[in-house]
């Protein structure tokens, strides 16, 4: 079955608990869904689909004893079924049953050839024969498209054997090209380099693949070895260990290309068997956050506890997490916190500006960011972001020169950024100032994305501003074919509608806008007794009222 797909409906299914564990699934409640669906299954113990539902859930909760009387059930009936062999796998490589390990028959029992064939490989390991290990590892590396990964782990292998000369050599090959595939393969590669005495080199390489502003992680390994300490080999220190490195290498390759929900099956295994395997822990929250299950995120960040290198990444994810699940406040309180604990990380600071500045708190969210800006390199592009997001709020707070010079600066350092561009021309626009320079920005966000509404509608609103009435036109009806029901776009296609005469579409605009105001957006651009005096008196009334100047087309003398 497709894993967090809805299956078939079997005639002699409990209808009641199996509509419920499928209504849990659809939702990622896991914990309902195994509830429901073992209630099902104790009425229809032989039902395939139901078995599968079963082990699905329990694994995915990172209950893998549980799920294995059940996948054991559907092995002992001949029953080809991934999720069940990924169950059982699970369990024999917990309980260091390495033998079971190599007898399945992988026609019916396979996971898939890369898992399939690394476990046979980390298994023949754990039962003492290198030789045979190193040749499956090969085996493996035949097919091109799995040889970095084959290579990987083989590499992992001869380091946990102690063979750290024939690691090293592998790593360093191709201008070190292995060790650079991922974050735990530069690790890796440390680890190994400082058990061979060449914490230096370690170092250098450390510091060419994350640069010098290194993550608290990342600063303690670097501290480690300027003190000249021996680093342990970790990364996959037993045979348990190279066994969670395969389903995390799978979870991390098949992560934004498949289901979260089946990748997850697969980082779970790996911190079930690695409990120190903190990359898969960090993984499994965050595909829990992205299915919307935040309170097992959240969870799941808290297993990394205070002290642990990994402590920073985890709650700044909790942090997020609770940020999705609606509780700004806890969130809040979550990277206040951290920025008492690693006061010297910018990202922290930047995060926490983020979220008040989500909140309306403009006042607060430029002072963290100040506080970023500090720490990090002003020139550096990548910190464009920080620039532009403390100018908007500095636009909300009605500073508009301190605000203006921040967008400047984001552009200065990244001058391309159709976002900036956007906000810097529209500010321009509704402050009637530097037209033609707020068009020329405007023009070029809208060639970098010519499908984003707001910007379209900047566009249309600065030839509106320009008397280019015409022009104007055809761009905020495009901007409402692409935002049908934001308040603004449609009200100000309301005015340029009036613009050109065309007075009953102009109040249809308006009336429009008005059904799509939200009240409690006390934010918003679209005023509400402003659009309905202009359906009482028309724009030019309204326009006459405020003392602005009148509409005028720009070709007029």
């Amino acid at each position: 079955m497709a894993f967090g797909a809805a299956a078939p409906v079997v005639a002699q299914e409990p209808a009641g608990a199996y509509l419920a564990g499928r209504a849990a699934t659809y939702d990622s409640d896991f914990a309902a869904a195994a509830n429901y669906y073992t209630r099902a299954l104790v009425r229809d113990p032989q039902n395939a689909v139901l078995m599968e539902s079963v082990i699905f859930a329990q694994m995915a909760l990172g209950e893998l004893r549980r799920a294995q009387p059940v996948a054991q059930r559907m092995w002992d009936d001949g029953i080809n079924s991934q999720i069940a062999n990924m169950a059982m796998v699970g369990n024999f490589a917990q309980a260091q049953d390495y033998q079971a390990l190599l007898d399945r028959d992988l026609d019916l029992q396979g996971i898939g050839p890369l898992v399939d064939g690394l476990v046979a490989a980390w298994a023949h390991l754990g039962k003492g024969d290198e030789s045979q290990a190193m040749a499956e590892f090969d085996r493996v590396a035949e097919d091109e498209g799995l040889r970095l990964f084959a290579m990987y782990h083989r590499a992992l292998a001869l380091a946990s054997m102690g063979d750290f000369e024939a690691s090293e050599a592998m790593f360093a090959a191709d201008d070190g090209r292995l060790a650079k595939i991922t974050r735990r393969a530069v690790l890796a590669r440390v680890q190994v380099l400082s058990q061979l005495g060449r914490n230096e080199q370690a170092k250098e390489f450390l510091t060419s693949a994350f640069g010098t502003q290194l993550d608290p992680a990342l600063s303690v390994i670097f501290d480690r070895l300027t003190n000249n300490e021996t680093l342990p080999f970790t990364q996959a220190a037993t045979v348990t260990d190279g066994i969670a490195e395969v389903f995390y290498t799978v979870a991390s390759a098949l992560s934004g290309e498949a289901a979260n929900d089946y990748v997850l099956v697969y980082a779970r295994i790996a911190s079930v068997l690695s409990p120190d395997h903190i990359d898969s822990v960090l993984l499994s929250a965050d595909l829990l956050e992205n299915l919307g299950r935040y309170d097992l995120s959240e969870a799941t960040y808290k297993q990394v506890k205070p002290g642990h290198p990994d402590y920073h990444a985890a709650e700044m994810g909790r942090a997020e997490a609770l940020r999705r699940a609606a509780k700004p406040d806890a969130a809040i309180e979550v990277l206040e916190q951290l920025t008492r604990e690693f006061p010297d990380q910018a990202n922290v600071y930047s995060a926490l500006g983020d979220l008040l500045r989500q909140q309306e708190d403009y006042a607060k969210a430029v002072t963290a960011y100040d506080t970023a800006l500090s720490i990090l390199d002003r020139e550096k592009a990548s910190n464009w972001f920080i620039l532009y997001a403390r100018g908007i709020s500095y636009e909300r707070l009605q500073k508009w020169d301190l605000a203006e010079a921040d967008f400047r600066a984001a552009l200065e350092l990244n001058p391309d950024r159709p976002e900036v561009l956007n906000y810097l021309g529209y500010s321009l626009v509704e402050k009637q100032i530097k037209l033609d320079e707020a068009l020329d920005m405007i023009e070029r966000a809208v060639a970098a994305r010519p499908d984003s509404g707001y910007i379209r509608d900047s566009l249309g609103w600065v030839l509106y501003r320009l008397g280019r009435y015409d022009e104007a036109s055809m761009h905020m009806e495009q901007a409402v074919e692409l935002m049908p029901v934001d308040p603004v776009v449609n009200d100000h296609l309301g005015d340029v509608f009036w613009a050109v005469g065309r007075y009953l579409e102009a109040e249809f605009q308006w009336k429009r806008a008005l059904s799509f105001v939200d009240p409690e957006d006390i934010d918003s651009e679209a005023d509400p007794d402003r659009i309905r005096r202009k359906l009482e008196i028309g724009l030019d009334e309204v326009l006459a009222e405020e003392g602005a100047e009148p509409l005028k087309m720009a070709n007029d003398g």
